[in-house]
């Protein structure tokens, strides 16, 4: 199932990678966060006919609210228990999970993954223009406490996507506005995405390459929602050196 994949210059230009679970290891933050909103929720809301109040499980953040926008994460999730609350509500709900997620990312940091510093300093030697999608409005604050913010050329997020009003994954807008700030095709960018909905958008969007990042329990997902391919880690990308394309040495 896990694979390793060489990217070439002679086939790809760009690269747009997701952040939370691919880059840093702030998706279990945001789990954590989420887990925290709703099972407060749900353990307070009156008992009624239709209602899951069962607390959130892993499971549930990976099918409604990974890699997607805050109110729709709310919305998915709560319709999936049979829920309704008002927009207001949404908008109550979506803005203490943001309070929560900075809460915990204050506390714990925002520790980098398996290869991710080694793979984009390849990448980006190697002459390849590099971005950084992500559904949070955090992005910016998680890329500096992590110390790696110069090594992407653009930046899509949640605040970016807000204000061109981008529909979030797995509509693949956020990746083609990605492709667009680095000057280059769908066709020769490569998408690395953790979740369901992200993989979806690469596929949709008509990525060159469309490449998971999962162990083998969520490997098989990935790839039937449009991974190319699945690896375990940033570890299991390499880049086929392109002397003429190499970008100077720091």
């Amino acid at each position: 199932m896990n694979a390793v994949v060489t990217l070439s210059r002679t086939d790809f230009d760009a690269v747009v990678m997701d952040l939370d679970g691919v880059v840093t290891d702030t998706a279990s933050l945001h789990e954590a966060a989420w887990k925290r909103l709703f099972d407060g929720f749900l353990a307070t809301r009156p008992p009624r006919a239709g209602e899951d109040h069962q607390p959130f499980r892993n499971e549930d953040y990976r099918s409604f609210v990974d890699g997607r926008p805050r109110s729709d994460g709310v919305v998915g999730f709560l319709t999936s228990r049979g829920i309704d609350v008002p927009p207001e509500k949404v908008h109550a709900l979506a803005a203490q999970k943001d309070h929560d997620f900075q809460d915990l990312l204050q506390q714990e940091g925002a520790r980098l993954l398996p290869g991710a510093v080694p793979l984009l300093t390849s990448l980006r030697r190697a002459g390849f223009r590099t971005a950084i999608v992500s559904a949070s409005r955090n992005c910016s604050a998680v890329l500096g406490r992590a110390g790696i913010t110069d090594l992407f050329d653009a930046r899509v997020d949640g605040v970016v996507a807000a204000e061109l009003g981008l529909p979030g994954k797995p509509h693949p807008a956020v990746y083609h506005e990605a492709a667009q700030r680095l000057g280059t095709s769908p066709a020769r960018a490569v998408v690395i995405e953790d979740a369901m909905p992200g993989v979806e958008a690469g596929r949709r969007g008509g990525f060159g390459l469309v490449v998971g990042v999962g162990g083998p329990l969520y490997g098989p997902e990935l790839l039937a929602h449009g991974a190319d391919v699945v690896v375990h880690d940033l570890a299991g990308i390499d880049v086929t050196p392109s002397p003429a394309m190499e970008r100077p040495r720091p």
